[in-house]
Order: C-alpha cells, then sequence, then structure tokens
C-alpha cells in the first residue's frame, strides 16, 4: 500500500489530477444532494432463474438468492469501472481504499421488527461464493446480535443529550467528516459511507424508486431493488413476450463521472445480472459487453 500523503484520508487518496470541467463542478454544486442523477433498468431475471437452481441443486444450508447476486453484480461492476467508487467531500475527490457495500436486515417482518446493518468488505479475487459467504455471516449474525447496537446505543445518548450540547457536538462531528478526520470506528457501521448502498424494496413488496443521496458520508452510489414481477420485453417487429424481471432503480452524484461513463456502468450491470455465470469468476476478471 502506498504511503500517506498530504491532503489524503484515513479511508481515501485524494485525487490530485483532475480535469477542468470536474474540478469546477464541486464549487459550483457543492453539496452531494444537489448533485443527484436517477438512472433505471429493467432486467430479465430468465436466465438468473436457472442460475440460482444449479447453485441450491445441493441444497445448501444457506440458498444462494437473487439479492446476493445483485450485491455480487453491483461490486464486479464497481471493481472494473472505479470511478464508481469516488467521493467527493469538501470540494475535493477521493478514490476510497476499499469497495463495501451497506445494507439493512429485518430481523422479523412485522411493524415491530427492528433493523440492523449489514456492510461488507469486497476483494479483486471474491465472486459470488466468496460473496455468498460474507452476506451468510452478516446477515446471520445481524438477526441474532444486532450488528449496529453500539450505534444505536450512540445516538441514544444524543437523543438524551440537552438539544443544544446534542446539536453543537454533531456539528463538530460533520466538520471532522468533511475533512476525513473523524474516528474510523464512529463509521464502521454508518451505511453513508460505504461504496454503494443497496435497498431490496422488493422484499417488502414494493416496486423500485430512487433513494436521495446525503450530505452526510461519502457515499455516491445507491441502488433500490424493486418487486419481482412478470413484464413485457418487447422485440423489434413490435411483438412482446412476459417475463420475469425486477427494475432497477439507481441513484448517484454526477460528479463523479460523466453520462457516458455511467451508461457504460449500467450496461456491465445489466450484462452481468442476466449472464450471472460471469459472477463465478473474480471481481477483477473483466468482461465484454
Amino acid at each position: 500500500m502506498s504511503r500517506r500523503r498530504f491532503g489524503d484520508r484515513k479511508d481515501a487518496v485524494l485525487m490530485r489530477k483532475v480535469d477542468s470541467m470536474h474540478f469546477i463542478m464541486p464549487h459550483i454544486f457543492p453539496d452531494r444532494c444537489d448533485n443527484e442523477a436517477f438512472i433505471s433498468e429493467r432486467i430479465d431475471l430468465s436466465n438468473l432463474e436457472a442460475y440460482l437452481a444449479e447453485k441450491n441443486k445441493d441444497n445448501p444450508e444457506y440458498k444462494y438468492n437473487m439479492f446476493q447476486v445483485i450485491v455480487t453484480a453491483v461490486l464486479k461492476a464497481c471493481t472494473l469501472r472505479p470511478r464508481m467508487n469516488i467521493f467527493v467531500k469538501n470540494k475535493h475527490y477521493f478514490m476510497r481504499n476499499e469497495l463495501t457495500a451497506a445494507f439493512t436486515v429485518k430481523k422479523i417482518f412485522s411493524d415491530e421488527g427492528g433493523e440492523s446493518l449489514a456492510f461488507i468488505h469486497a476483494k479483486e479475487d471474491d465472486n459470488i461464493d466468496t460473496i455468498h459467504e460474507k452476506l451468510y455471516k452478516k446477515i446471520l449474525r445481524c438477526k441474532t446480535e444486532g450488528a449496529n447496537e453500539s450505534t444505536e446505543d450512540a445516538m441514544d445518548i444524543f437523543n438524551k443529550m440537552p438539544f443544544f450540547l446534542s446539536r453543537f457536538i454533531i456539528n463538530i462531528v460533520r466538520f471532522l467528516d468533511n475533512h476525513g478526520w473523524i474516528p474510523k470506528a464512529l463509521i464502521n457501521n454508518d451505511p453513508y459511507h460505504a461504496s454503494v448502498l443497496l435497498t431490496n424494496l422488493g422484499s417488502i413488496k414494493l416496486h423500485a424508486g430512487y433513494h436521495h443521496l446525503s450530505n452526510w458520508g461519502t457515499t455516491s452510489v445507491f441502488v433500490i431493488v424493486g418487486e419481482r414481477k412478470k413484464r413485457p420485453f418487447y422485440n423489434e417487429d413490435g411483438t412482446f413476450e412476459m417475463k420475469d424481471s425486477i427494475d432497477l432503480g439507481l441513484t448517484v452524484d454526477e460528479r463523479i463521472a460523466d453520462g457516458y461513463y455511467f451508461s457504460k456502468t449500467v450496461r456491465l450491470l445489466k450484462k452481468l445480472l442476466e449472464n450471472p455465470q460471469l459472477l463465478d469468476k473474480p471481481m477483477k476478471e473483466e468482461v465484454e459487453y
């Protein structure tokens, strides 16, 4: 690992060579919420169904499922398209030291059921099998132990403070976060400091929407997974076929790349999800698309 230089953060390296357009954008639009770009994509699940059946034919204890495939595909797309792992903070561009994904886990599907956070770290040699194992361990821990109880305890402390004091401390924390000085222990369980945050709305029978970006934290990419259902896919002659599908809603910080780069990234993601056998290969292995 290269030596940390002046301007680098604990979690990322300062990008010192930026073209003129990208240099000026954070000065004109300094807040992440000013730079939300929305992208939608519909995915044909025909190949994915057969792929999951093959993966689960030996009846593993923790079965492979669609969400694991989506998480792996998103991480592989971000590995092969590294600008998706950039964030803008304090008007500067940074490339993360790690590639991470975060999502919430509903412990019990009820109005009273609590939520816990799962955070996974991807490596270049990971594939669907290693991500599947990481997800199994994280989700099991979330449902049995409550992986983010320390975060909830910290929020309880702020909630019990006098308002002026809690607001003063939170402003200090925001200042530290803007400059990359916030202690890593405070953000290890914070989804807004992940490379990508995923939300599976399909698991609660909702259509795909779009998640807002947040000025807090560093997350530049949000992926919403919608409900699985049969939808029409049209051929060039105007005929159509009804196929199982999902809709994805992506929200990205448009400052980290241009439209062409985002377009190719979504095209790669679609290729991976509609040809999931590619996920058996390491994250770093290139894909033609």
